[in-house]
């Protein structure tokens, strides 16, 4: 199929569209044993989480007061019996780290201020319907769901839908562009029937009057 053919004319594959590196691969299940893993354990995660009565803080912090008291049995343990102690990596963050993730981060914050402030000042209208709609919709699906089902949904979608147009995007494809061509068609009808007839009459009005 050519360019024409695609949706909105794209001329790069969908592999390509998103990124073509591995997140790409693992979206695509070019990586199934990473894919299947991160759903088992996003779906273990949920599972837990819903029927345990666990929160996130409160899993988290359980996690590591065991982890701690592991590696604090294991450490006073080798100390007796003479044994080496846990092998734990040199954890340490280098200045240049953190001021790359400190001027990443005063970027993006300077821009979504920026963008709210044009938005505040009534600058941008077309971005305060887009934002504005978008912040709606998020308020209706949350308000259907919680925060861990609508992320592991979410997730599954990410995981599912991008493979599958990928599948079977020249059916797809077609379908899509044969439905929007019928919509042109049935506009194009609309406003030669009904829309021109409503100008003519409107502009007649004022004539008259």
């Amino acid at each position: 199929m050519g360019s024409s053919d695609r949706l909105f004319n794209r001329q790069r594959s969908v592999h390509e569209i998103l990124g073509g590196g591995l997140v790409a691969d693992v979206i695509l299940w070019r990586q199934k044993n990473l894919t299947v893993g991160i759903l088992l354990v996003t779906l273990a995660a949920w599972v837990i989480f819903e029927k345990s009565g666990y929160t996130l803080l409160s899993l988290v912090s359980s996690v590591l007061l065991l982890l701690i008291v592991i590696l604090f049995l294991w450490a006073k343990s080798a100390a007796i019996l003479n044994r080496p102690s846990p092998p734990l990596p040199q954890l340490h963050l280098s200045e240049e780290m953190v001021n790359e993730a400190a001027s990443f981060i005063r970027t993006r914050v300077n821009n979504l201020l920026s963008v709210s402030q044009d938005i505040a000042l009534g600058k941008d209208s077309r971005l305060f319907f887009k934002v504005a709609g978008y912040l709606c919709l998020i308020s209706f699906v949350g308000a259907l769901t919680d925060f861990l089902t609508l992320a592991y949904t979410s997730l599954v979608i990410v995981l599912t839908i991008p493979a599958l147009y990928e599948r079977y995007e020249d059916y797809i494809d077609k379908y899509i562009i044969l439905e929007y061509r019928k919509l042109q068609q049935l506009y194009a009808m609309i406003d030669e029937k009904c829309v021109s007839k409503l100008q003519k009459w409107v502009l007649e009005k004022r004539k008259l009057s």
